[in-house]
């Protein structure tokens, strides 16, 4: 089995391409740097992945995503080669994501990268009852807790 279930931190903006021809699909890439979960002497470490994605998916990447904001992807490892204009041969490892969504309401992303230049993107709250709340997450009422099945 070949599954991958990464959260992390995109380390810029999607680079968005179209294939040529009739039937163009869009193409996106983009690099996470997910933090290592146990860390020597305290110092903060993290590996950079390089994701890929396609279709809506990579139109979804291009519109919504941004450097700084928290993603989690699920998808396979693919690896490759190619020889490079010297005669090299380079040899690729990427994640095709399968999946993506966002790990981390507007308002914690907005305050993590306060300071960066952003794509506009859609609010996270839904316009029904109860979403008034600043983290972006909605607020249950008192008293719901009779109507709900899992008591």
């Amino acid at each position: 089995m070949n599954k991958v279930i990464l959260m992390g931190r995109l380390t810029r903006d999607p680079e968005v391409r179209y294939t040529a021809g009739e039937n163009a699909q869009a193409m996106a890439s983009y690099t996470l740097a997910v933090d290592r979960r146990f860390r020597r002497d305290q110092d903060a470490e993290a590996d950079f992945i390089r994701c890929v994605c396609f279709g809506r998916a990579a139109e979804f990447a291009e519109k919504y995503f941004h450097k700084g904001i928290k993603i989690l992807v699920t998808g396979r490892i693919q690896t490759g080669s190619y020889t490079n204009r010297d005669g090299v041969k380079v040899y690729t490892t990427d994640v095709i994501v399968e999946d993506q969504e966002f790990a981390e309401s507007k308002a914690a992303s907005d305050g993590y990268q306060s300071s960066a230049p952003r794509n506009s993107a859609p609010s996270s709250q839904s316009a029904g009852a109860g979403a008034d709340s600043l983290d972006g997450f909605m607020n249950i009422p008192d008293g719901i807790e009779e109507e709900l099945p899992f008591n």
